[in-house]
């Protein structure tokens, strides 16, 4: 499985972004694909995920009511829209694909392939 993350950058606090994962197809043969984001000197933290089988998506408190994954199987992407951001989402983001049915909550070690990353900060 190859991933591709992308759609990063700077923005102000409570503005908006819109974060792709490109999937290769095999992607979608997997249990879900999600969202984790890592801050300097933090653990990596999950943050959404969406089932390859339904589009069922989950989303950590924190980000609830501001963040909405989708998916669009043509295209082989999911995305991350994230609203009213604030400066504790500041983090690179990467996209992963999960083979386990246990896929939530999500722990970085039920998550097998990796995009790379993409850089977001948000500004006071």
């Amino acid at each position: 499985v190859q991933l591709q993350a992308s759609g990063g950058g700077l923005v102000q606090t409570g503005g908006s972004l819109r974060l792709s994962c490109a999937a290769s197809g095999s992607a979608w043969d997997l249990y879900a694909i999600a969202w984790f984001r890592q801050a300097p000197g933090k653990e990596r933290e999950g943050v959404s995920c969406i089932s390859t089988y339904d589009g069922r998506a989950s989303y950590i408190d924190s980000v609830k009511g501001r963040f909405t994954i989708s998916r669009d199987i043509a295209k082989n992407t999911v995305y991350l829209q994230m609203s009213s951001l604030r400066p504790e989402d500041t983090a690179v983001y990467y996209c992963a694909t999960s083979p386990y049915s246990d896929y939530w909550p999500p722990h970085h070690s039920r998550y097998t392939d990796w995009g790379q990353g993409t850089q977001v900060t948000v500004s006071s």
